[in-house]
């Protein structure tokens, strides 16, 4: 695999758990999250992303899947995903959850999308309705492994760099399609997106994004014993 698209081809679509919430309907097999990372892809694609772009993502206090899906769909475009966006984020696109959507003041380049509830002013864009009127095909951007899929306060990360780091985790902790990777620590931490999210879809197993729920692993910071998973991944150790 040399981009993280790679992960949501076609080939890829299975009824396997791609992604664990609180319930069942939430929940996202694999063959519901790649159509949905191509969808979207295509979102942003129409609303003026493209190669080198920024995606500003806010992944709210409990994850679900619509930062996870803003990471891979920006990733199929060659865009670059920030998951701590500051208050004025300069970003061709904003996904924020709907209750903190009015604290945040982009630019004017910038088109806000909101996720969880529906937004109240009629400027957002509802990322889940988008989504489910996109078309559900993988967009046709050229992606390089050496493009920057990921920026945080430590630095740019190529998508080349980020996935050889993913399965190294998955090789030191035997990661497979029965694992179900715990996330509890933040996505701004690149450690956590390396371990919490790419190392379990290589591996084939699931994301696990209910915090109540347990895992065969977690990657959370300074996790000995802190976790109720019996493994513990810190995002520190992994970049």
């Amino acid at each position: 695999m040399d981009v993280i698209g790679d992960l949501v081809a076609r080939e890829r679509r299975t009824d396997d758990l791609a992604v664990r919430t609180d319930s069942r309907a939430g929940s996202y097999s694999y063959e519901k999250f790649c159509t949905n990372a191509w969808k979207t892809g295509n979102i942003l694609r129409h609303y003026g992303v493209r190669g080198g772009a920024t995606v500003a993502v806010d992944a709210g206090d409990s994850l679900t899947p619509p930062p996870l899906l803003a990471l891979f769909g920006a990733s199929l475009l060659g865009a670059t995903t920030r998951f701590d966006p500051g208050e004025s984020p300069s970003a061709k696109a904003l996904v924020v959850p709907a209750a903190r959507a009015e604290a945040y003041d982009p630019g004017p380049g910038t088109k806000t999308f909101v996720y969880g509830d529906v937004p109240e002013d009629p400027e957002f864009a509802h990322f889940e309705a988008e989504m489910w009127s996109e078309n559900p095909t993988s967009p046709p951007d050229r992606v390089s492994p050496t493009d920057i899929a990921l920026a945080t306060a430590d630095g740019e990360f190529p998508h080349e760099r980020l996935l050889t780091a993913a399965e190294r985790v998955v090789e030191e902790y035997g990661l497979g399609g029965d694992d179900e990777v715990a996330v509890r620590a933040p996505l701004a931490e690149p450690g956590t997106v390396v371990a919490g999210v790419l190392a379990p879809v290589i591996a084939g197993g699931t994301v696990l994004v209910d915090r109540e729920s347990t895992g065969t692993i977690a990657v959370a910071g300074d996790a000995a014993g802190a976790v109720p998973e019996p493994k513990a991944i810190d995002p520190d150790d992994v970049l």
